[in-house]
């Protein structure tokens, strides 16, 4: 990785120099009449395409358009760059061209994993086996000895999150010249978390990035905000739970982050002097610096995996550390989000345009096999249809429903889910409509096993108020 300090090499950090990246529309993907990658175009440029009839819809959600009297070898194509920011529970991407050091953000999306859900229905599924073997029915000896793994192998939920990132990767390959891709490889090292004194020739440790992996965490485990009163937006500091001068560690389950009048009012007291009058606010710290590293153990099992799926897909792929995402962040005067962070993934100088709006992705399933419901017995309840296509429709659909009268009169898109009635719901960005008959429906996109919304990026972002990602860090 290269030198991350402040004077090496040509760095101009965006704030230093006075400058703020734009925000522009997002992009619009664009192939030539044989469906190969052209370099990406703008909104205004795409609309006046199709409406000169030179181009067609070739997807409704991301936007891409199809050109009918070009060809790759006919046009200019630069390419573009992928930044990949994985995570837990979400995985930022981010499309970006690049151009001595300064990047420009095209298009960015949000990818929202179900590995929960997956690891939820695995439980589900063994408890519902093992009790079938206690029960007084036919015997099923359990099968969990007499299995070999292969080498490399991950669990169905971790796996998801490899899968899944891999899937829009390709796609955006197949929808943009992508040139190069840059992933974060190691977020979190929980050893050096966790061990909490220095580590003999952990040449990491030392300079710009010196602590930025266990402030990072921090900020991300307590939500940004003071741990005593809840303060957000505001300077945080590092706080040891039991101080130092009682014998207090500097292991990961011995800190948490605190405003300055709370660290200054705590001094060097235990935390259970400091909240002795506040028990259930006691109770609840004590309970999250116990919190297990979970999260960190399952980016840190995939990001392996990915780093090599996407060698193996793609020619040049850069691998940086979580630390120097943060650090290019916070220079370039970003605030935090998935998709910002994916596009400051590795060297840079400035960043000259970030996207307005972020594609957000939330990975659905593509159904299932069984008919059947299930009481909480693991019993079947009830019977589902044989077929899931009705009227021409499925669930999990992208249509458009214009209903010219009565109570819900309006267009409505969003997904839907179908009945052998005729009778659909949708569920749009405003809520859940039902009841809608399947003549008013329009199809618009075929379901992919993902749900699609889009929203403002940055602050104006429901995920990043909650988060409270103004401008503030941990000192």
């Amino acid at each position: 990785m290269p030198d991350a300090s402040p004077g090496a090499g040509r760095v101009t950090p965006n704030h230093l120099v006075g400058e703020r990246a734009r925000e522009g529309h997002p992009v619009v993907f664009v192939l030539d009449r044989h469906g190969h990658p052209l370099q990406p175009t703008t909104p205004a440029r795409a609309r006046k395409l199709l409406d000169q009839g030179r181009a067609a819809v070739a997807r409704h959600t991301p936007f891409v358009i199809r050109l009918k009297d070009r060809t790759a070898s006919e046009s200019q194509v630069n390419g573009v760059e992928l930044g990949i920011d994985p995570g837990s529970k979400h995985t930022g991407i981010a499309v970006f061209t690049a151009m001595n050091g300064n990047r420009r953000g095209l298009f960015a999306i949000e990818l929202m994993h179900r590995g929960g859900v997956i690891r939820g229905k695995l439980t589900a599924r063994a408890a519902y086996r093992r009790g079938r073997r206690t029960r007084n029915l036919r015997y099923r000896a359990p099968r969990f000895s007499n299995r070999t793994r292969p080498d490399g192998w991950l669990a169905p939920s971790l796996r998801h999150r490899v899968d899944t990132t891999m899937s829009w990767t390709t796609r955006l390959a197949r929808w943009a010249p992508v040139r190069a891709v840059h992933v974060e490889r190691v977020a979190f090292d929980t050893h050096a978390m966790s061990h909490g004194g220095p580590l003999e020739g952990a040449e990491y440790q030392h300079g710009t990035l010196h602590g930025t992996e266990v402030r990072e965490y921090l900020l991300a485990k307590w939500g940004r905000s003071c741990a005593y009163c809840g303060a957000t937006g505001v300077p945080l500091n590092i706080d040891h739970v039991k101080p130092r001068s009682r014998a207090g560690s500097d292991r990961i389950s011995n800190l948490t982050t605190a405003c300055v009048p709370c660290n200054e009012k705590k001094s060097n007291q235990p935390v259970e002097d400091f909240l002795k009058s506040s028990p259930r606010q006691l109770a609840r710290i004590l309970a999250q610096v116990k919190a297990p590293l979970c999260d960190a153990a399952a980016v840190n099992a995939t990001r392996w995996a990915l780093w090599r799926a996407l060698g193996a897909a793609f020619p040049m792929v850069h691998t940086a550390s979580g630390g120097r995402t943060k650090w290019n962040r916070r220079r370039t005067g970003l605030t935090k989000t998935h998709t910002l962070d994916a596009l400051c993934v590795g060297h840079l100088d400035a960043v000259s345009r970030t996207p307005a709006r972020l594609l957000a992705v939330t990975a659905t399933g593509r159904g299932t096999y069984a008919r059947t419901r299930t009481d909480k017995y693991g019993f079947p309840r009830l019977r589902l249809p044989r077929q899931k296509q009705f009227f021409g429709y499925q669930t999990g659909d992208l249509a458009r429903a214009i209903v010219p009268t009565g109570k819900k009169t309006g267009t409505h898109t969003g997904r839907i889910a179908v009945r052998a009635t005729g009778s659909f719901n949708i569920k749009t960005a405003h809520g859940l409509i039902q009841g809608l008959g399947h003549k008013h429906f329009r199809l618009l996109q075929r379901a992919d096993g993902y749900a699609y919304t889009t929203r403002p990026e940055g602050p104006h972002s429901p995920l990043a108020a909650k988060a409270g990602v103004s401008r503030r860090r941990a000192r």
